[in-house]
């Protein structure tokens, strides 16, 4: 099967080299000694790429008479396609970086962004992997009045972000094989009586709509695709049909709290047994036995090819962190809950060793790169 187009490929290799423009951030001397034949202007040693962001590469044009160099911006981010898909934190982190100081990049990045802000509800709604964007996009949505407060924080943005990041990163993972990569062109609380388990769902209605219409959709195209007398050997509808009971309970629950209606007591005891709902949802659609790679959260995906340094732009998930979030019940009390989050990793790696999961796992443990 040949490798197809997709959105965010599409909108990395827009946004970059050459239709970006030049570096016009600080740029203090770079040395001019002779470098070993190994070297790039990306390479490890530090002192050549001081002050300059992440996404900065020196081009050497070759058809050109030395010193043909141009400083650009070699390669994208996932940042830049979740600015583009309408994070406005996303893009105030990747300026307050310096990863937009490029002579055309504001220019492109609006001519991209009314792109994508044409989609139609319709177009997202095209195949899985736009729905897909579809619905991290409703993770933008603003957590104003009416939601905790701490979902009106900064901190909760970034843990948005955060999620959406490594989502992403799983989708890439998925389709590796079947998405065309993207490329920069080589130029040439209080004390109170104890309660029972309270738990807390995160209450994003509009993004448990969005999912539940994506697995609506997935559902409707096995059943167009595989007949029926297979679906059910392979128990690929009821495993959907049980992730659609699922996400209803959640989008009636996250509807409750944000109304401050209390949640039943079978509301709470399907809370505190997500752990285990999960898991069968999971023996459902693997028929019985669950291969212990699919509850890995642990994987990476290269998504971006940059020619002049050879290297690549990889996409990680690292290890599941807790967050602690304080909330607020109907009848007043204030408690803590704990979760897990995504962790989520950016970094280039030479081209000719990219890494497979297996591989990215052992850098986890014995030298992972710093987090974003």
């Amino acid at each position: 099967m040949g490798q197809r187009f997709t959105l965010d490929s599409w909108l990395f290799s827009e946004i970059v080299s050459p239709y970006s423009g030049e570096y016009v951030g600080p740029k203090p001397p770079l040395p001019t000694e002779k470098k070993p034949f190994t070297f790039t202007w990306d390479d490890i040693y530090a002192e050549y790429r001081k002050d300059r962001p992440f996404t900065w590469v020196k081009t050497e044009v070759q058809a050109c008479p030395p010193p043909a160099m141009r400083e650009v911006k070699g390669f994208p981010q996932g940042l830049d396609l979740m600015a583009l898909l309408g994070s406005e934190r996303a893009k105030e982190i990747l300026e307050s970086s310096g990863d937009t100081q490029y002579s055309d990049y504001e220019k492109k990045f609006t001519e991209l962004k009314k792109e994508v802000d044409s989609l139609s509800k319709e177009d997202w709604s095209k195949n899985l992997y736009l729905n897909w964007l579809y619905v991290l996009k409703s993770l933008w949505d603003e957590f104003g009045y009416g939601y905790p407060t701490f979902m009106q924080t900064e901190a909760w943005q970034d843990k948005e972000l955060n999620t959406a990041l490594a989502s992403w990163t799983e989708l890439r993972h998925d389709t590796l094989l079947y998405v065309k990569q993207s490329y920069t062109m080589a130029e040439l609380g209080g004390i109170f009586e104890p309660l029972p388990v309270v738990g807390y769902v995160e209450p994003i209605p509009e993004f448990y709509a969005r999912l539940l219409a994506l697995t609506k959709m997935t559902n409707q195209g096995f059943k167009s695709l595989i007949p029926q007398k297979e679906l059910e050997k392979l128990m690929i509808e009821a495993g959907l049909d049980r992730f659609t009971e699922i996400l209803s309970k959640l989008l009636d629950i996250s509807k409750k709290e944000l109304e401050n209606k209390p949640l039943n007591g079978n509301e709470y005891n399907f809370i505190e047994n997500f752990g285990s709902i999960s898991e069968g949802l999971i023996s459902t659609v693997s028929g019985g036995e669950v291969d212990p790679e699919v509850l890995k959260t642990v994987l990476v995906a290269d998504v971006h090819t940059d020619g002049n340094t050879e290297k690549v732009l990889e996409e990680g998930v690292g290890y599941i962190k807790t967050a602690v979030i304080a909330y607020k019940l109907p009848e007043g009390h204030i408690l803590l809950g704990v979760g897990p989050i995504f962790s989520y990793y950016e970094f280039k790696q030479p081209m000719e060793d990219r890494l497979t999961d297996e591989e990215w796992r052992e850098t986890l443990d014995s030298n992972p790169p710093p987090e974003p």
